[in-house]
C-alpha cells in the first residue's frame, strides 16, 4: 500500500508557479508515494464556528476534511501574498483543525513548500504555514523546505519538474514526509 500525500496548493491560478510546483511533487513520487493535489479549496468558505455544526457543515468543507483524514499526510504549496500565507490555504487549514484537538490535522506529518517571484523564495509565507498547521495540531516537518525565488523568471519557460535542482529537492521533501507518516509500504 502506498503512503497517501494530499498537496493543498495556496493559489488558486490555473497557471500558478506553485501549483506547477505542486504538479512536479505528483510527477516526481517515488511508486510507493502516491501524491494528490486537491481540487475545489476555492469552493471551501471561510471558516465560521457558527456553521461547523452537525448538520450544517458546508458540503465543501466535509469533502476537505475527508480528504486530508484519509491521507497520511500533507504537502502545502504556499505562494507568499503580501508577506504571508494566501487565504485559501489558511482557511483550509482552519477547517483542519476542528474539532479542536481532534481535526484531520491533528498529529498528522506536514512540510511546506513553495516558489514565490521574491529573492527569498516566499520564506515568509511558508513559516506562517508551518505555524499555522502546527497550532493546527499537525506534526509540522520544520526540516522539510524548499523556497524556490524568482519564480516568474526561473519558470517562464520550464516546468518545474524539469529542473533538476527543483525535482532532487522536492523528491527529497516528499520522500522525508512519506518516511514520517505510519503507513506501511
Amino acid at each position: 500500500m502506498a503512503v497517501r500525500i494530499l498537496t493543498l496548493v495556496g493559489s488558486l491560478r490555473a497557471a500558478s508557479t506553485n501549483r506547477r510546483l505542486a504538479e512536479a511533487a505528483v510527477q516526481v513520487a517515488p511508486e510507493h508515494i502516491e501524491v494528490s493535489v486537491y481540487e475545489g479549496l476555492d469552493s471551501v468558505p471561510f471558516y465560521n464556528e457558527d456553521v461547523d455544526v452537525e448538520g450544517s457543515v458546508p458540503a465543501a468543507a466535509v469533502k476537505l476534511r475527508e480528504a486530508a483524514a484519509e491521507a497520511d499526510a500533507l504537502l502545502l504549496v504556499s505562494p507568499e501574498y503580501n508577506g504571508t500565507i494566501p487565504a485559501v490555504l489558511k482557511n483550509a487549514i482552519d477547517w483542519l483543525s476542528r474539532p479542536y484537538g481532534a481535526g484531520a490535522l491533528a498529529g498528522k506529518p506536514v512540510a511546506v513548500v513553495g516558489t514565490a517571484f521574491g529573492q527569498y523564495g516566499g520564506v515568509w509565507a511558508q513559516d506562517e504555514a508551518r505555524k499555522a498547521a502546527s497550532i493546527a495540531g499537525a506534526a509540522v516537518a520544520e526540516d522539510l523546505t524548499l523556497s524556490i525565488p524568482s519564480s516568474v523568471v526561473r519558470f517562464a519557460e520550464l516546468h518545474p519538474v524539469d529542473d533538476p535542482e527543483v525535482t532532487e529537492k522536492l523528491t527529497a521533501v516528499i520522500e522525508g514526509l512519506a518516511a514520517r507518516t505510519n503507513a506501511t509500504v
